[in-house]
């Protein structure tokens, strides 16, 4: 029986194993590149990050330098906030920052930060803010009544006819805010921030603008009376007769009383600016009146509250849409009643974050309100005077805020 004979062929095993181990290699090789490459960009990214922090610290430190300036009387920029490599807590970047430009230009904040490698900056125009930037704020309760009407208008140019009046409150409670029916503002709605706007608003049937929740609350600063103010010892106290309060008469007094007797209580405010600090209460009897005369204006700091009775106000003497001619600031402790009442047209701003505020006027009111609770008992219509807007550095509660601003890589 004859044998067969097989072929003898060469071994493949070793030639496959060496090209499985090369296609591994190359595999391991570009697995380790991408992974390498990976965390370089990591490393680039997070130094990024961490190199654009330090230079939004940058422009908050010098924000916050701006605003300390404020707080010197009278404002001085002949020297701006600067400093180089201002090491950071908690971080190791580092930032610089420089604020250049005037009250006439404006300023801007140029802010660069570093971090190994890599360098960020941030370029910001800041401006003045006042705190009469809504027609309406309050840290709680806001209540409209039905048929109320809000909207805008502005007292320094009577072209502009396209005045927001948004009125907002920085709680985040259920029906916060009760709009009744017939209420309309031409305006937005805010509500505290991250709140629901419909849990937090009340909706009985009004018209509005948008509602939404804020980013983050307006800051809402104590308002001290002025310490230049004479401490005159005594109240000023009117009994069925008319007095005349001017300039000569500014200072500090324990309290405003006037009293019906055979004829209201008449206090006239003339002759200019009249700046009071009052460290009790204010209080109107019936029918009372605190006047302002044309030409004037009344500056009110009232660490007490303010009570009006029935047929009393404080009233312009002639018609006028400046709402600048009545400022009422409560610079109390604790929380504070103004019940407000004008027997025709109310002019006028209050700032009261801590006080709760109460609005009587026989004819249309013009300003703005900030106050812990608000509610304008007569209905009817509020006008928003958006000349509030145009601050000065000597306003008020006023800072400086970020306008405009841009970002981008350091060469």
């Amino acid at each position: 029986m004859r044998k067969l004979l097989l072929p003898k062929r060469c071994g493949s095993a070793i030639p496959l194993a060496m090209l499985t181990i090369v296609l591994l290699l190359a595999t391991g090789v570009a697995l380790l590149s991408v992974g390498l490459n990976s965390r370089v960009y990591a490393m680039r990214t997070a130094s990024d990050i961490a190199a654009r922090c330090a230079a939004d610290a940058g422009l908050t430190i010098a924000l916050h330098e701006m605003n300390e300036k404020l707080q010197v009387k009278p404002w001085d920029d002949s020297i701006l906030p600067q400093a180089s490599d201002v090491n950071l807590p908690y971080s190791d970047g580092v930032c610089s920052y420089t604020v250049t430009g005037d009250l006439c230009s404006g300023y801007t904040v140029l802010s660069v930060g570093k971090h190994d490698q890599s360098k960020r900056f941030v370029r910001a125009t800041i401006g003045l803010q006042g705190v009469f930037e809504h027609a309406i704020l309050t840290r709680n309760t806001l209540i409209l009544k039905s048929g109320t009407s809000v909207d805008g208008y502005n007292s320094q140019d009577p072209l502009d006819t396209d005045a927001d009046a948004d009125i907002g409150t920085q709680s985040t409670l259920p029906s916060s805010i009760v709009l009744n029916t017939g209420v309309t503002v031409d305006g937005d709605i805010i509500v505290g921030a991250g709140a629901n706007p419909d849990t937090v608003i009340k909706n009985l049937g009004a018209t509005t603008g948008g509602q939404y929740a804020g980013t983050a609350n307006d800051p809402l600063p104590q308002i001290l009376a002025p310490t230049g103010l004479f401490d005159r010892h005594t109240d000023i106290s009117v009994q069925g007769q008319t007095a005349v309060l001017t300039p000569a008469g500014n200072g500090q007094y324990s309290q405003i009383v006037l009293k019906q007797g055979a004829v209201p209580a008449m206090l006239e405010i003339s002759g200019g600016d009249v700046v009071l600090h009052i460290t009790g209460d204010i209080q109107l009897g019936q029918s009372c009146q605190i006047i302002v005369k044309d030409g004037s204006t009344l500056t009110l700091y009232v660490d007490g509250n303010i009570h009006c009775r029935e047929s009393s106000g404080i009233n312009p003497d002639q018609p006028t849409r400046d709402a600048r001619i009545l400022q009422v600031y409560a610079t109390g402790e604790g929380t504070q009643l103004f019940d407000l009442k004008a027997k025709s047209q109310w002019t006028g701003v209050v700032y009261a974050p801590n006080a709760n505020v109460n609005l009587y006027a026989g004819a249309d009111a013009y300003g703005a309100i900030v106050a812990n609770a608000f509610e304008f008992k007569t209905g009817g219509n509020y006008h928003y005077d958006e000349a509030l807007r145009q601050v000065q550095v000597d306003d008020e509660g006023v800072r400086f805020v970020v306008m405009r601003w841009q970002e981008g890589i350091l060469e």
